[in-house]
């Protein structure tokens, strides 16, 4: 998801009800926000979308298994 202002507390406002965890990276966020939502991730955010996208397996791979123990 993408927004600022009241659009990105609305964002943060749900993930928090919804138990997402949120990382806070104001550089990161600030060169995120110039990409377009279709647009190619830029080879330097490379590491750092590597990284996000390793968390955000790795909390779902966990939600699974809480599902069936």
């Amino acid at each position: 998801a993408k927004g600022r202002g009241v659009i990105a507390e609305k964002i943060i406002s749900l993930a928090r009800k919804n138990g997402i965890p949120i990382k806070e990276d104001p550089g990161l966020v600030q060169i995120l926000s110039t990409l377009d939502i279709d647009e190619q991730i830029p080879p330097v955010l490379y590491k750092a979308v590597a990284e996000i996208l390793a968390f955000v397996y790795g909390l779902n791979e966990k939600r699974r298994g809480e599902k069936f123990s």
